[in-house]
């Protein structure tokens, strides 16, 4: 088990981080930090030469957070962290926030009911939790305006027996969706959902992974879901976390994802790095580079 090695801590309400590029604006929400030792969350880093003062103890600094985009094609959210009250025995990391997720959303003057697409990166409990909320008496949508939008294979895996030990995470923020009849699925293949909103088959981490990239007036903006959990895996991008389900496919997608933010020169934007969470990708003769945009 890794969940001992988890330090979280829940950030105040705060006034979220925005990024313009053209003709689109993408805020940062976030709902908690923490952190995890090197070695444990990059299992096979032994050996790695890091950089100086680094080493299999240093505590690497993570985020949980959404992304919220307002674009010509709406307000979109791409992904919905973990949730407050949800019930998740198998990690104290996400058993029953109380995160200002809902309020930090808020301060960007967007409210729930604003939110005309939620599309998801991935269906794993950090996120996935924040597409439903309690009434009193069952879990509802959060967004009642949305439609949400996944790929099919995820959507299959997570509602499969395969899937049984996290059940309740289906249960209670994705089946809700599913009963109202405002999920959309799209094939593991490249999908454009949207004018200019694409869906990239990126399989590793979960079966279903998809990046999903936005096309603006001034470039590319893509989004990596849990293909990397700290800019070490744009350096040594053959390192997978410990979270990866299948090692091979996780590292063919990330060699892949690094190609192409390179070769496009796209503003990339993390599910989990640290920092502001938004940076790019340069290649070299070496490899991979990260720089963080501000």
């Amino acid at each position: 088990m890794i969940n001992d090695v988890f330090i979280k801590r829940m950030p105040p309400m705060s006034t979220p981080a925005s990024y313009r590029l053209g003709n689109v604006v993408i805020t940062r929400i976030t709902e908690q930090l923490f952190s995890m030792p090197l070695a444990k969350l990059l299992p096979d880093a032994a050996g790695v030469r890091f950089p100086a003062g680094m080493n299999a103890q240093t505590p690497i600094e993570m985020s949980v957070h959404s992304w919220l985009i307002d674009s010509p094609q709406g307000r979109i959210l791409i992904d919905t962290a973990t949730g407050n009250g949800k019930n998740r025995p198998f990690s104290p990391l996400f058993h029953q926030l109380s995160s200002p997720w809902m309020e930090n959303l808020k301060q960007t003057g967007i409210q729930p009911d604003d939110i005309d697409y939620v599309l998801h990166t991935h269906l794993h409990t950090d996120h996935v939790g924040w597409n439903t909320l309690w009434d009193g008496e069952k879990w509802r949508p959060a967004f009642t305006n949305a439609t949400w939008v996944c790929s099919q294979s995820e959507l299959n895996f997570v509602s499969s027996p395969a899937a049984a030990a996290r059940k309740m995470v289906f249960d209670d923020s994705i089946s809700p969706i599913v009963e109202s009849g405002r999920l959309v699925t799209v094939a593991d293949s490249l999908t454009e959902f949207l004018p200019g909103i694409l869906f990239y088959p990126t399989p590793g981490h979960s079966v279903g992974h998809m990046s999903i990239a936005v096309e603006t007036t001034e470039g590319t903006a893509i989004f990596c879901g849990d293909l990397m959990h700290t800019p070490l895996q744009v350096s040594h991008h053959a390192l997978n976390s410990v979270f990866c389900k299948d090692s091979l496919q996780a590292n063919q997608s990330r060699k892949w994802f690094l190609n192409f933010a390179a070769e496009r020169q796209a503003t990339v934007f993390t599910s989990h790095f640290s920092a502001s969470s938004v940076g790019r990708v340069t290649g070299t003769e070496e490899g991979f580079v990260w720089e963080f945009e501000r």
